[in-house]
């Protein structure tokens, strides 16, 4: 790793960890460090402790995830237009989900805190296995991924207006929250939940930066460089789907994350995925964490859904990319 990617990413930590510290004084009710540490005042100690501080280091850890769900996707299909939201694994997490909540099962209270996870996991391996071998037929290409996500997406969202249709009042405010992405449910235990999960996919994929450069060869190429394709594959398949099952379970649906990070850290580290992986990490705590503090104080005391800044931000960027590589290649 050089040192100027080096330094970019100390650059990167540095800010992330100084929009941290803001973030969590930010909000409907401002709450300034030294207040805090001088313990003047117990009950405003507790609105930082238990609302303010899981909320923005849940923030941090889903942004990361899906950022770096992203990376994977877009390494292991050798497209930057790959996505967990645009090929439908985010959709079909977000379908299982939904038959959790509408169909509830009577399970042990730790069960019942993992169960949801468990379930967007189950959806989002479905649909990324799916996806993955539909990339492996010769006659693949990367419109007819996209054609075969948006059949994805709406064979979920279909369902889902089912189940929505079927379930209660609570049930159906529960799952319009989840449509839109939402941080507002952030608690110590579902933060703890998550991280569980996360981490040890997150350190699976680093580990795994050297092999994914090299299949970016051509598998056939990785294979006679030594790495054991099939397996290398089928790890990182996981792991991304264990990202973007833990985001989805939490948070909802948080679109295009996935997208604009890993492209422009590439764009600004290098094809090098041992920069590009700890690079995607960081960049996409930092964009969700600005998105929801941002979602929790122009219009406060209301909230806005996160979901719905990411897409204001995403989409406008996926047209330019588009373009770009429509200019490019025309």
């Amino acid at each position: 790793m050089s040192r100027r990617i080096a330094l970019s990413l100390w650059m990167l930590t540095a800010i992330l960890t100084i929009m941290t510290l803001a973030a969590t004084g930010v909000g409907a009710l401002h709450l300034s460090v030294s207040l805090l540490w001088n313990g003047a005042d117990e009950a405003l100690r507790q609105i930082w402790l238990t609302i303010r501080l899981p909320r923005v280091l849940l923030a941090l850890a889903i942004g990361g995830s899906l950022a770096l769900a992203g990376c994977v996707m877009q390494g292991l299909f050798r497209n930057p237009l790959a996505d967990p939201g645009l090929l439908g694994i985010s959709s079909g997490a977000a379908l299982a989900v939904a038959l959790w909540v509408v169909l509830p099962l009577s399970l042990p209270a730790l069960v019942m805190l993992y169960a949801p996870m468990l379930a967007a996991f189950l959806g989002a391996l479905a649909a990324t296995v799916m996806i993955f071998l539909l990339s492996q037929q010769r006659n693949s290409s990367l419109s007819r991924l996209l054609l075969v996500g948006i059949a994805i997406n709406a064979l979920c969202g279909a369902a889902v207006g089912v189940l929505s249709w079927l379930s209660n009042d609570a049930q159906l405010r529960q799952l319009s929250l989840w449509g839109m992405g939402s941080l507002g449910q952030a608690q110590w235990s579902t933060l703890l939940a998550v991280t569980s999960l996360m981490v040890p996919a997150v350190l699976a994929i680093w580990r795994l930066a050297g092999p994914l450069n090299l299949l970016q060869l051509g598998e056939e190429e990785a294979h006679y460089l030594g790495v054991d394709v099939a397996t290398v594959q089928r790890i990182l398949l996981l792991c991304s789907a264990l990202l973007v099952a833990a985001a989805v379970a939490v948070s909802g649906v948080i679109g295009f994350v996935g997208l604009v990070v890993p492209h422009l850290m590439r764009m600004w580290l290098g094809s090098d995925h041992r920069a590009v992986v700890p690079g995607s990490v960081l960049a996409g705590a930092l964009l969700l964490l600005v998105a929801d503090t941002l979602a929790r104080t122009l219009a406060a005391p209301a909230e806005i859904p996160v979901g719905l800044l990411t897409s204001l931000l995403g989409a406008p960027w996926f047209l330019w990319l588009i373009f770009r590589r429509g200019g490019a290649h025309g």
